[in-house]
Order: C-alpha cells, then sequence, then structure tokens
C-alpha cells in the first residue's frame, strides 16, 4: 500500500472518468487492478495539479488510451491477464513511445533491471510514498517526450556518424533518415554522452546527468541503457560508438558537431 492517509475519496466507479482541467495539464493513466491503489493514486495526482484516470488491466487501458491523450502510463507489474512487463514490451514493439513507469510490490534487482530492459522509463518498488511518486512522474514529464515541451539548447542539432539527434524535437535519426523510437531515459542518456564526447564518464556521473533517478550507483541500470542504445544505434561496428572502460563507465568515441 502506498504510505498515505486515504482522506475523504470516493470508491465509486471505475475510476475511467476525467475531471476539469487545463488542457495542458499533464494526462496520467495509472493501470492497477488494486481499486484501492488506483483510487488512491488517483486522488493524490489530482491533488498535485494533475488529471488522472484508471484502468484495472490491459482491456481498460488500451480503452483509455484510445479516447484521449496520455502523457504517462503508472503501470503495475501484477496484473489479471497481461502483465506489465508484456503491456510494456507491447507497446515498445508497436512503437509507442508514452513514457512508461512500472510500479510493484518486488523490488528485486532483477525485476527493475526486466521492466528497464523491455522499455519502461522508471520502476518504483511498493510500499512507496506520494512525494516519491510524485517527485518520479515530474522528472520522466520534464524529459518532454510526450508534452512537446521544448526547453532552450545551445544547439538544435547533434551529429555523429552519420546520425542526427534533433534535440527540440527530442528525435533520433539513422543515417538513411529514417526517425528511431527512442525512450525518454534513452535520449537523456545518448545527449549526455553526446555532450561528453571522447571523455571517459562514470555510471553516477551518467545516471545523474540523463536524470534517469532509477536505483542506486551499485545498480545495473546505466548498464541495461547502454545496452538498448546500443542496438538502436547498431553498435556492432569496430571501433564501436559507445566504448566500455572498464571498472569506471563509459565513454563516446565518435566526433560530434553541433548545429
Amino acid at each position: 500500500m502506498m504510505q498515505t492517509q486515504t482522506g475523504n475519496i470516493s470508491s465509486s466507479g471505475s475510476g475511467l472518468g476525467i475531471p476539469e482541467a487545463a488542457p495542458e495539464t499533464p494526462d496520467i493513466l495509472i493501470v492497477d487492478d488494486d481499486p484501492g491503489m488506483r483510487t488512491l493514486l488517483m486522488s493524490t495526482l489530482r491533488r498535485n495539479g494533475f488529471r488522472a484516470r484508471g484502468a484495472a488491466d490491459s482491456q481498460q487501458m488500451e480503452e483509455c488510451l484510445a479516447s484521449g491523450r496520455t502523457d504517462l502510463l503508472l503501470l503495475d507489474v501484477m496484473l489479471p491477464g497481461l502483465n506489465g512487463f508484456d503491456i510494456c514490451r507491447a507497446l515498445r514493439q508497436a512503437d509507442d513511445n508514452i513514457p512508461i513507469i512500472m510500479i510493484s510490490a518486488r523490488g528485486e534487482e532483477a525485476d527493475r533491471v526486466a521492466g528497464l530492459e523491455l522499455g519502461a522509463d522508471d520502476y518504483i518498488a511498493k510500499p512507496f510514498g506520494p512525494s516519491e511518486v510524485l517527485a518520479r512522474i515530474r522528472a520522466v514529464l520534464r524529459r518532454g517526450v510526450r508534452t512537446g515541451e521544448q526547453r532552450p539548447f545551445r544547439s538544435k542539432l547533434l551529429r555523429f556518424a552519420g546520425w542526427t539527434v534533433d534535440l527540440p524535437r527530442r528525435e533520433l535519426r539513422a543515417p538513411s533518415g529514417a526517425i528511431v523510437t527512442i525512450s525518454g531515459a534513452e535520449f537523456d542518456l545518448l545527449v549526455s554522452l553526446l555532450d561528453n564526447a571522447q571523455r571517459v564518464i562514470s555510471r553516477e556521473a551518467l545516471l545523474e546527468m540523463s536524470r534517469a533517478r532509477i536505483a542506486g550507483s551499485s545498480d545495473r541500470s546505466i548498464d541495461v541503457l547502454i545496452s538498448r542504445l546500443r542496438r538502436k544505434l547498431g553498435d556492432d561496428g569496430e571501433p564501436p560508438l559507445i566504448r566500455t572502460i572498464r571498472g569506471v563507465g563509459y565513454m563516446f568515441v565518435a566526433e560530434v558537431s553541433r548545429h
């Protein structure tokens, strides 16, 4: 259970309704088969300025996704039918880049790594407090993957080995010109590497610079993100684009130009 008092929270309905809110307010979809947890999370989010909807399973989730904009998915791992891992895998295979924060009573490192490998942007283990949920949601939304938020950048485009990173649009384009699907955490990590090209960066520094606040410095989360980036960049040449510096961290070895 989330560590907070529920107060006067209505438990009627399935939680699929949307309260009055400004159009630019981020819309969060909570997928959890526990009606108490679902209602509590929705109440917490609404009190803190978010729009919030709830779904009990993958079918209700699909109905919610089809009915309107969703800026972030809070996805429980243990669900009836398709579980959270299956849903995350299906969304990423369909090239749906919606930010996903997985929530689970199982906080083992293997589960966190599995969620990241499937394309989740973050992972929260139960029990958790409302301040942690809000902080993680805000951190993921700051990446601007779905909200279209644009922040000032020193440059608009970064280019390397035929690839292009469009910073305002937060897009990665292959040498062929095709847009490559990339999660918020992957994008932030790639930009951090490009900003420090040809310099060795520790795992801890990369976690901090990319805002991938997923686990402590002993966690394998940064290695998982690096592995996912390498696959998407087709980084199997010699020399590789991202070099592992054993016992220290990583280095992006290609030259990077700014435009």
